[in-house]
């Protein structure tokens, strides 16, 4: 173990000596050699610096002991006005680090964008807010989830043809996943048929957990209220600029995407549902093939593509799974 002296400046053979002159009280050069067993000189040296360090005095080649509690009370007093000192410098080296970090993060703000969080209201504001980010950077690919039926008879009714147009200059394209609920509401099917044509994906699910999107790799929407439609609260959202939630949601998307049902419209939808809405007339293969102008093959193929589009085991849990879905409207 160290001398618990020698953070006062005094090491083993300089206490030692020290801890002879208090024996002594007063005592020579020699007398003191003759005590430590030591050469003249080494203990001259030695008591040379015990007086510098003021624990002991020297008086006409005599060496007087100062009582201990004084001697080392003032090496004591001394050490700690140095901590204290070295005390103050590391907290100004600390206030210094902080001025380093600040550079730091400012360094990294500037390389991959500070992470800012705007809140925005209303839907004007919000439709208005996605053109203006794909202007500022087209083609933006634009990703979105809607939970209800309020938004989308909403998007339908005055938002949709915007979106349809920027589809149609390359500015954006939009996918979206929409409850299934919505495609019977006046107008969506239209407009989601347009946003098809030009370049759009929608797929459906029964639910959608939440409203929110992604417009590019850097901007987030998020709702006020996660699981709320957004014009229950007056359409307030949050516009999220940073790659890490933008990464987040899109994970999500994705997930919510792998389990979502295409649309059936277009070429093959459109004759799938062509069988689908016949039989649920109650024709039989034979006369649904005459009112198509097709063969019987066909409309049994059609059939097992509705089949299989559906996840149905039957014809008739097709029908019932795509009346379920609006296709039959």
């Amino acid at each position: 173990m160290s001398d618990p002296f020698e953070t006062l400046g005094l090491d083993r053979a300089q206490t030692a000596l020290y801890s002879a002159v208090l024996r002594l009280h007063s005592a020579s050069r020699s007398d003191l050699a003759q005590a430590m067993d030591d050469p003249v000189d080494k203990v001259g040296r030695q008591l040379d610096d015990l007086v510098k360090l003021g624990v002991i005095d020297e008086q006409s080649g005599q060496y007087l002991a100062r009582h201990p509690a004084a001697a080392l009370g003032r090496l004591i007093a001394e050490r700690l006005d140095r901590l204290a000192e070295e005390s103050r410098m590391i907290d100004s080296a600390l206030g210094s680090i902080r001025g380093l970090i600040r550079d730091y993060d400012a360094g990294r703000d500037y390389r991959s964008g500070p992470f800012t969080v705007e809140k925005a209201s209303g839907a004007d504001v919000l439709y208005e807010s996605v053109l203006g980010i794909a202007v500022q950077s087209p083609p933006m690919e634009l990703l979105t989830a809607v939970p209800d039926e309020r938004t989308m008879t909403d998007f339908a009714r005055k938002f949709a043809d915007p979106w349809i147009d920027a589809q149609k200059r390359n500015l954006l394209t939009v996918q979206a996943i929409v409850p299934v609920s919505t495609l019977v509401l006046p107008g969506v099917r239209d407009h989601l048929t347009q946003l098809l044509e030009t370049g759009g994906k929608v797929r459906t699910l029964d639910r959608v957990p939440s409203w929110f999107m992604t417009a590019g790799p850097d901007v987030a929407g998020l709702p006020a209220y996660w699981g709320g439609n957004l014009p229950d609260h007056a359409y307030n959202f949050y516009l999220v600029r940073t790659s890490v939630v933008v990464g987040v949601l899109r994970s999500l998307f994705d997930e919510l995407w792998a389990r979502a049902m295409p649309l059936p419209w277009g070429r093959r939808g459109d004759g799938m549902i062509q069988v689908l809405r016949l039989a649920a007339q109650g024709m039989c293969d034979d006369s649904i093939a005459r009112q198509l102008g097709v063969s019987v093959r066909t409309v049994r193929a059609r059939f097992a593509d509705a089949m299989t589009e559906l996840g149905a085991q039957s014809r008739f849990h097709a029908g019932v799974e795509a009346a379920r879905r609006g296709w039959l409207r």
